[in-house]
């Protein structure tokens, strides 16, 4: 069945038919029109190979996109064929299903857990309407799906697919008076039971020449005593799987008996007694040894597996608790069921505590354990301590991109879905807290951000804080302008920020927590209007004057908190609030501070207050001048500093100053800061230059006859590099046309 969760290799690269199948998929209704009835269908009716009909359908199935509308591009069978059909989780009506998968010539159909609306009676009467699909049907999975209600008779039955060879009925309301008709199918040869309502198996008797595989997992309401039970399983002669596990530990002896009852069922080769009690090593090994043939045996939860022979390394595959290879063929068997999938990983915890090496075979499995229950608390919580263990330190540097962009994503839904439970958000945030997967892996950081800030408001454990405000500000450099200024736009954020950076002033203490979350609201700050007033509305000016008087030889403190008033100092309408004396005191002498950083930004604050002309400033006039001198002379004397100092998302806030030809201080802070970054990362800094008008605006400056001597060297330094930058990579400069649009 093409229904699959995982990719075999995140290791490579996507293959491209399924990238191709992604974006038709996720972009249908650019390919198509709506009929009148709201479905869709394709505009050109193109002959498409019948695997890729097969696999679109499983492909908008896993993602969530087959629904009424989107099910239409399947009514055409001529252009669209499908034979291996994967429904499963879809929200279609019967009559969605009806009209466009039931006129197909299908081999199979998977309609696991699909939604409500589409009943059993409904999937059987439209199959039944295909004469077809009567002969042609081998395999049908209905797991999870629901009967028809009381009141209403089931009119149509599985007898009408004659041609059915595989069924599969787990978790669903399905009683005797249905098994009578299923056993009746001339050509079943595998049958699952799990967790239905059956009381009794004799009906299989009828099955006992043809059937093969036999699931019956935690058959919840059978009546049968163990030796009625034996005595229905032992005659089924050609038998070569059969599943009795039970992860609901039932008292039941059937597993124990069953072993020791030489000479029954000779043929097969996989048995599984998962759960189930008073299963010894030895019992299993002698049941084993009597049929050679057997490359299965399932022993979770049991009280075996713990010898050599049952280590699942050879032939003998073997579920269990005892060896790594056994856990994993656990998870890789049982991903569908939730208890056996808590069994194994709370046992792969253990394992993975220790581990050295990078394990992505590991890693894919624990995926598809928290892919398969996503509301289910208690495999969320080992599965996510499973994913720190797997990927903390170095060991995250040796998984796939791909892999671990699906894991993170999980982990994100993890913490969406249980908000409130503290060991679970911890797990989280533990393994987010990784740079290979905050600074390389893709996943939605402005949702991470968000959830990670929930938490942070909710709890004041000081080890998961300190972790939270890092992931925040490295998240918030990584968003996009627009997010950045929707994140900070949150009251809640900036305040808790601040009550965090209070607490720090006051305790004096100078730790990881307080930088990062001076980090995290420098990053959320910038280019963020909203989010400086929030800052400005919350005291947050008064706390930063403290928190620079509280450590004034800290210069990596100095740095980040200049460095957010920077972004301040740009929203001109908040000028007014930084024209303080006392503010422009402590400025002033940090302008002169020995360390280039902290320097650079006490300058890059005076610039923008000083860039308005006389009218706006508020304070003394002599003063102005007075600062206006001492930043010009500063910025003549900062040595070229050995890496980059500063990051920067656009250049927009530097070109008023560019245009600032009275006061060639404020000039020259701006053109000082465009040429470092451009000298140190011509390739991100020279692009964005180029794109957002920069060329022109320097060549203004450097033509202008007003400007000042040392603003023409550093514009001219820049407009080469740009130059090399072009010659190098043939970009345009953009058009003033392009900049209007």
């Amino acid at each position: 069945m093409a229904c699959s969760f995982l990719n075999t290799d995140e290791a490579s690269p996507p293959a491209l038919t399924d990238l191709c199948l992604t974006h038709v998929s996720q972009n249908l209704e650019c390919f198509c029109v709506k009929r009148p009835d709201g479905s869709l269908c394709f505009r050109e009716a193109v002959l498409s190979p019948q695997e890729l009909a097969d696999q679109l359908l499983a492909k908008m199935a896993t993602e969530g996109l087959l629904n009424d509308s989107t099910v239409g591009v399947f009514r055409n069978c001529e252009y669209l064929r499908l034979r291996r059909a994967c429904i499963r989780t879809a929200r279609i009506s019967a009559e969605a299903f009806q009209k466009a998968l039931c006129s197909h010539r299908l081999l199979e159909l998977d309609a696991a857990r699909v939604n409500a609306d589409l009943t059993i009676p409904d999937i059987l009467q439209g199959l039944a309407s295909n004469k077809y699909c009567q002969e042609s049907l081998q395999r049908l999975v209905l797991t999870g799906l629901t009967m028809s209600s009381l009141e209403e008779p089931i009119r149509h039955r599985f007898s009408s697919l004659q041609g059915l060879r595989s069924l599969s009925l787990a978790n669903v309301d399905f009683y005797d008076s249905g098994l009578v008709d299923v056993c009746s199918l001339p050509r079943l040869e595998s049958l699952d039971l799990s967790n239905t309502s059956v009381t009794n198996l004799s009906p299989l008797l009828g099955l006992k020449e043809r059937l093969r595989s036999l699931t019956l997992h935690q058959l919840k309401r059978l009546e049968m005593s163990t030796a009625q039970l034996l005595g229905v399983i032992g005659q089924l002669d050609v038998l070569q799987h059969l599943d009795i596990s039970d992860d609901k530990q039932f008292t039941s002896d059937v597993a124990r008996q069953l072993l020791g009852q030489p000479g029954i069922l000779p043929a097969l080769v996989s048995l599984d007694v998962s759960g189930r009690k008073q299963v010894t090593d030895a019992a299993v090994k002698a049941f084993v040894e009597e049929r050679p043939g057997m490359t299965f045996v399932g022993l979770l939860a049991t009280d075996a597996g713990f010898s050599d022979f049952l280590s699942g390394e050879g032939t003998l595959k073997v579920t269990g608790e005892a060896y790594e290879t056994q856990i994993c063929e656990a998870l890789r068997r049982y991903s569908e069921r939730e208890g056996f999938v808590r069994e194994a990983l709370f046992h792969l915890f253990s394992l993975t505590h220790v581990m050295e090496k990078p394990r992505p075979d590991i890693l894919k499995l624990v995926v598809l354990g928290m892919k398969n229950h996503p509301a289910t608390l208690n495999v969320q919580l080992a599965a996510s301590a499973c994913v720190f263990n797997l990927t903390k330190q170095d060991l995250a540097a040796g998984m796939p991109v791909r892999l671990l962009s699906t894991v993170t994503q999980l982990l994100l839904e993890a913490m969406r879905t249980f908000p409130n439970h503290q060991q679970l958000q911890k797990n989280c945030l533990l393994s987010l807290c990784s740079d290979r997967i905050l600074q390389e892996v893709p996943f939605n950081r402005f949702e991470a951000a968000k959830l990670v800030m929930q938490w942070l408001c909710n709890h004041e454990d000081q080890n998961m804080q300190r972790m939270a405000v890092a992931i925040i500000s490295i998240l918030a450099a990584k968003l996009s302008t627009e997010q950045t200024a929707q994140l900070g736009a949150e009251l809640f954020i900036v305040k808790q920020l601040l009550h965090i950076v209070r607490q720090k002033a006051t305790q004096g203490v100078v730790d990881a927590t307080l930088k990062f979350t001076l980090s995290a609201l420098w990053n959320l700050t910038d280019e963020s209007p909203t989010t400086c007033r929030h800052f400005i509305e919350n005291q947050g000016l008064d706390l930063f004057i403290k928190v620079l008087e509280s450590f004034p030889i800290e210069s990596s403190i100095q740095q980040k908190v200049l460095g957010l008033l920077n972004n301040i100092a740009e929203v001109g309408e908040l000028h007014v609030e930084l024209m303080v004396q006392g503010f422009l005191d402590h400025i002033s002498i940090l302008l002169h501070s020995p360390e280039v950083e902290v320097s650079y930004f006490a300058a890059g604050i005076l610039a923008h207050l000083t860039s308005r002309g006389e009218d706006a400033w508020m304070l003394n006039r002599e003063l102005r001048a007075a600062l206006l001198a001492e930043l010009h002379d500063v910025i003549m004397k900062w040595p070229a500093p050995e890496c980059e100092m500063v990051a920067y998302r656009s250049f927009n806030p530097f070109f008023p100053l560019l245009e600032c030809f009275h006061t060639p201080g404020v000039q020259l802070w701006a053109a000082w800061a465009m040429q470092h970054v451009c000298s140190k990362n011509a390739a991100r800094y020279c692009s964005m230059l180029l794109e957002e008008g920069g060329l022109q605006q320097l060549e203004r400056v450097h033509t202008n006859p007003q400007t000042h001597k040392d603003v023409k060297l550093l514009a001219k330094s820049i407009l080469e590099s740009l130059q090399r930058h072009r010659a190098r990579t043939g970009q345009p400069a953009a058009t003033i046309a392009s900049l209007r649009k």
